[in-house]
């Protein structure tokens, strides 16, 4: 469970802005996500294959 604690006399969107930044880097969204949908081994590596070799030709490129 996340605490924001509000400052006296602070904007409440400012402290639901910080809410959401804090919810994004906990990553509790994205592995709600992930369960959501069992994906086999052998996709998953393949999509980090291919992850990498993208990074990889952007790296290529900006070399060149």
């Amino acid at each position: 469970m996340l605490i924001i604690p509000i400052k006296e006399g602070e904007n409440i969107d400012r402290a639901l802005k910080r809410f959401k930044r804090k919810f994004d880097k906990t990553g509790t969204k994205r592995s709600l996500q992930t369960r959501k949908q069992f994906v086999k081994p052998s996709v998953k590596r393949r999509a980090q294959i291919q992850k990498a070799q993208y990074i990889q030709n952007l790296r290529d490129k900006e070399q060149i």
